[in-house]
């Protein structure tokens, strides 16, 4: 069976459907309170590369489950409506995707980063390491 709708076609309409900031944009953000940046990217390419700082480790294939409170798996981070939640990938396609996704859902306070982490370390924008993300993150938890 051919494809009929390519998976250029379904990024290019969620990038015309959804907000996306550029790399700058979000890093003149990452302090800010009601700003909360979401890593879509799997497991090994977190290990791999590390993160971005603060950041909430959400894997793709998890998202529609993490964000809707009739899942069993639903994370209450994501009912926070003061936040601003922008998501990354690797490239900026699965982000677009995802975003598109959850504004389908319902959520108006989402967005995604132009380029992903390829822009995001291209643009030398503050990195972490898996390791120190969780060592970041068991900290915030025990204060």
């Amino acid at each position: 069976m051919p494809i009929t709708k390519g998976f250029q076609a379904l990024v290019d309409e969620a990038m015309s459907q959804v907000t996306t900031y550029s790399v700058e944009q979000v890093r003149a953000r990452l302090t800010d309170a009601h700003v909360q940046i979401v890593d879509i990217r799997d497991p090994r390419e977190l290990e791999r590369e590390g993160t971005v700082p603060g950041a909430l480790l959400a894997p793709r294939g998890m998202l529609e489950f993490w964000v809707d409170p009739a899942s069993p798996y639903f994370k209450p981070v994501f009912a926070d409506e003061s936040k601003e939640f922008i998501l990354f990938c690797g490239a900026g396609w699965r982000s677009a995707l995802a975003t598109k996704t959850l504004q389908d859902m319902g959520m108006t306070n989402v967005a995604h980063i132009d380029g992903g982490f390829t822009a995001w370390k291209k643009a030398a924008a503050p990195m972490v390491t898996l390791e120190q993300h969780k060592a970041e993150s068991a900290s915030r938890k025990n204060h």
